[in-house]
This record gives structure tokens, C-alpha cells and sequence, in this order.
């Protein structure tokens, strides 16, 4: 019997919750159609707009997405487990390792776009690496692709008098990335903070992430600190939502 809580649902999330349901029992398997809005129509007795919003929610949730012209399918797309702290540990980094070995594993991961410039620090920018608005800093915007999808926009500020002439400056950093880099100019980091938010995208971050209608973006503001709390490098990243569990692992 329907529990009162689920009588008050909307039709289509009643919907959406039947078919989430038979996507996790296996009945439908990654990369597999889902029934289409006729099928949804047909089977449950609702309008045309109730089945598309049912859908819709998978879509919205990252679960399944659109292909035109051939329907809904289940998507196939694993999540990627970031392992927040884990990643960061100067045995990564330190020892010549990406961060992004701890959580892909033997999944195929590029940076399909990489940009990186002198420009004037922004004032929030300037206020985080305490240096005056307007200083130099160095910019270093990446798009990172795993498994040909499009899942994470970063955008790296450093202060330039502190990595010019230096690898930092050129879009391949080297063995263990910029991390590594500050450790040889005498910066290594040893502290780390990290801000998570979310919001919508705006549709130039949609356009860039590739993402289902609906789908939110997590924002994720981290400042590197190396000796006496001195900020080397705040980077902004901007995620797809559906494409990431966020892991934060540590003693009580």
C-alpha cells in the first residue's frame, strides 16, 4: 500500500522512482534504452509532458541521458570517487605522481583544453594569496576529460612573482604536476583548504561540461598553503555534478 508521503508525489516522480528502482535492481544495465515516452504513457496511464518529466529527473540525477533521435538510454558513465584528502598527500605529488592517480586507475583521463597566461589578480583572488588586486598572477585553466566525457573545469591562480621562469609557467608542469613545482622554488605546500558549493552552471560551463539539462555543477575553491600559512595557488573548480562522489576519509 502507498505511504501517504509517496500518494502526495507528483506522477512523474513516482514514475522516475519506479524506473530508478529497476535501474539499480539490474533490469536495466548500463547503456540500455529506457522506455520511451509512448512506453511511459502507455504503462502508466499519463499525459505526454508527466512522462517526459519522469525522464527528465533521471536526466537531471545523471542516470540516464538523451540521445536524439534514438531515446533515453541508461547512462554508462561510472562516477569517479574523489578521494579528497588522499589525493593531496605529498606522497602523491612528492614522489613525482599525478593526484589524479589515487582515483582513476587504469580509466583513460586527458586534458582535452589547457591555457596558461599572465593577468592581472582579480580582488577575491588578490584577498586569498594576500597580494594587492591587480598584482600578476599566473593562470593556468585546464578542461579534464575522463573516459571521453567532459567532467571538471579548473582554474589555477599563483602569484606570478613567485613561479616566473619556472615550469609552473608552461601547460605541462612535469612529474607530480605544479605541487612539485612549488616544492623546488622553496613553496611546497603543506596545508591544504578546500570550500565546496553548488549552484546551476552557467551555460558556458554547461556548454564546456557537456551536461544534461538540469544538472547542477559542485564548486570547489582550494588554497594551497606552504610554510608559516603562506598562500601559494587558490584553484577553482567547477565539476559535473553527476559525474563525481565526493570522499573525504579520516580519523576521528
Amino acid at each position: 500500500m502507498a505511504t501517504e508521503g509517496a500518494k502526495r508525489q507528483p506522477k512523474y516522480q513516482r514514475i522516475a522512482d519506479a524506473l530508478r528502482d529497476a535501474i539499480q535492481a539490474g533490469r536495466y544495465s548500463p547503456g540500455d534504452r529506457l522506455p520511451g515516452e509512448n512506453d511511459v504513457m502507455a504503462e502508466h496511464g499519463v499525459a505526454r509532458m508527466t512522462a517526459r518529466q519522469a525522464l527528465g529527473v533521471l536526466q537531471s540525477e545523471g542516470i540516464a541521458e538523451s540521445r536524439p533521435g534514438a531515446g533515453v538510454f541508461v547512462r554508462s558513465f561510472r562516477p569517479l570517487r574523489r578521494q579528497g584528502i588522499k589525493r593531496l598527500a605529498r606522497s602523491q605529488w612528492g614522489e613525482g605522481r599525478s593526484i589524479w592517480e589515487v582515483e582513476t586507475g587504469d580509466r583513460t583521463l586527458v586534458v582535452d583544453k589547457a591555457d596558461v597566461t599572465e593577468e592581472p589578480a582579480p580582488d577575491r583572488i588578490a584577498g586569498v594569496l594576500g597580494i594587492a588586486p591587480g598584482d600578476a598572477v599566473c593562470v593556468r585553466r585546464r578542461r579534464f576529460v575522463l573516459d571521453g566525457k567532459p567532467i571538471l573545469l579548473a582554474t589555477s591562480y599563483l602569484p606570478a612573482s613567485l613561479v616566473a621562469g619556472s615550469a609552473v609557467t608552461r601547460k605541462d608542469t612535469g612529474p607530480g604536476g605544479t605541487y612539485a613545482r612549488l616544492a623546488e622554488l622553496g613553496a611546497e605546500p603543506v596545508h591544504f583548504r578546500e570550500e565546496v558549493r553548488s549552484r546551476m552552471p552557467s551555460s558556458a560551463e554547461a556548454d564546456e561540461l557537456e551536461l544534461s539539462a538540469g544538472t547542477p555543477v559542485m564548486l570547489i575553491c582550494r588554497t594551497a598553503f606552504a610554510g608559516e600559512g603562506r598562500p601559494v595557488e587558490v584553484n577553482e573548480m567547477t565539476l559535473d555534478s553527476a559525474s563525481y562522489i565526493l570522499e573525504y576519509d579520516f580519523d576521528a
